[in-house]
């Protein structure tokens, strides 16, 4: 969600319980808890006080279908921008959280202002902790860890900009800055490691990057995809890069909105698709079995006067079937209000979205193509504005 374009910070290590090697090894899921942030039964934000911030990181490895928070930790973090501005490596021992905006307190009152900091948390053993906060570009937005989890990309929003971060264990480390010449939103990198895509998101394009070990370039290639991509996933073979275009800038305005489609296969890449799916969407992600995506719809949840003529309670998950490279909706399942973050188990089989104004995640059983709610939730210890 957007509605707006320091110093290393104390942090504190609250509700931890025991985290094995092998629940690290299972599968984490990693949730950014906004308390900065509320709404107004007229849609407006109303900045609080910052300082309880959480993160937290669940289990969803041992059973999937009732996942446990291992850790809470007190690190800033924001609901401004996509939910994907924090990521685990692959090998599930480093997470890397991005703060994109600061708090300026005025007389009375406080206003977020972009931001520049990255947490970096060793996960590896039963303790989860702090390793550094490091600066990074202007507003680190969304964020993505190459395959061999040896590099990471953040889209700097304000900064106009990628930054390329290098990842030895525990040791992250600025080698590097893409110009992209216009705001950027998210990043995502292909399977191969060889490639990334980047939303440009107020110029409605997509950026094509190269990466060849640690070295990332952008040659200006841009793809015409929809209004406002906030947000960008690729498929577990590589052949196709999804948008989510958001239509409004960030939030819901009642009307429908798409899903980009992009082959990758071709020469060069192109857009072959526009998928409507439904008012806002805004997480996204591809199952790991490649059959289904889901683009995560606001819906009129959240930031939306009660009394607006698309005013909903509830979020929606568009289940799009993926066919070769053709994808289609084939259904909506209700959610909390104000869905941000997505994340698949690591065998497809379930689905978990962060649900902001409500606080929890939801807790989607999948079979196959079928995906249905299973009316379980897990209750965070604040709003959920990122997970991955």
């Amino acid at each position: 969600m957007t509605f707006a374009r320091t110093a290393p910070m104390v942090m504190a290590i609250v509700g931890v319980s025991a985290l094995s090697a092998g629940a690290v090894q299972a599968q984490l899921m990693i949730t950014g808890n906004d308390e900065k942030v509320i709404f107004t039964p007229e849609g407006k934000p109303r900045y609080l006080p910052p300082d309880r911030d959480t993160v937290s990181i669940v289990d969803i490895g041992t059973d999937p279908a009732d996942p446990k928070i291992v850790a809470n930790l007190h690190l800033k973090n924001s609901v401004f921008g996509p939910p994907t501005n924090l990521a685990i490596t692959p090998d599930q021992k480093l997470a890397l959280v991005a703060n994109s905006m600061k708090w300026v307190q005025g007389e009375g009152w406080w206003v977020p202002k972009p931001g520049n900091e990255l947490h970096v948390i060793d996960l590896s053993s039963g303790d989860p902790r702090l390793v550094r906060t490091m600066n990074v570009g202007d507003q680190p937005s969304g964020m993505a860890i190459s395959p061999d989890g040896k590099l990471a990309l953040i889209a700097n929003r304000n900064g106009h900009s990628i930054s390329v971060l290098s990842i030895d264990g525990t040791t992250v480390k600025p080698i590097g800055t893409v110009a992209m010449e216009a705001q950027v939103s998210a990043v995502a990198i292909t399977p191969d490691g060889k490639r990334a895509l980047a939303t440009k998101f107020a110029d409605h394009k997509v950026s094509l990057l190269s990466i060849d070990g640690q070295t990332v370039t952008y040659d200006g290639t841009d793809l015409p995809v929809g209004l406002w991509p906030y947000n960008v996933a690729i498929t577990p073979d590589g052949k196709l890069g999804l948008t989510a275009d958001n239509g409004n800038a960030g939030s819901s305005d009642g009307h429908v909105d798409t899903v980009s489609v992009i082959d990758l296969e071709a020469t060069p890449p192109r857009v072959i698709d526009h998928v409507v799916v439904g008012d806002a969407p805004e997480g996204l992600a591809v199952s790991p079995t490649g059959e289904i995506a889901v683009a995560i719809l606001l819906n009129g949840t959240g930031g939306v006067p009660e009394d607006a003529w698309y005013y909903n309670p509830h979020g929606l998950v568009a289940v799009l079937a993926i066919e070769g490279k053709t994808l289609r909706v084939i259904d909506k399942v209700a959610v909390g209000g104000l869905p941000e973050g997505v994340v698949f188990s690591p065998d497809g089989g379930y689905l978990y979205v962060g649900n902001f104004v409500d606080g929890d995640v939801s807790i989607l059983k999948v079979d196959g193509t079928t995906v249905t709610n299973t009316g379980k939730t897990l209750k965070l210890p604040g709003h959920p504005g990122s997970m991955r």
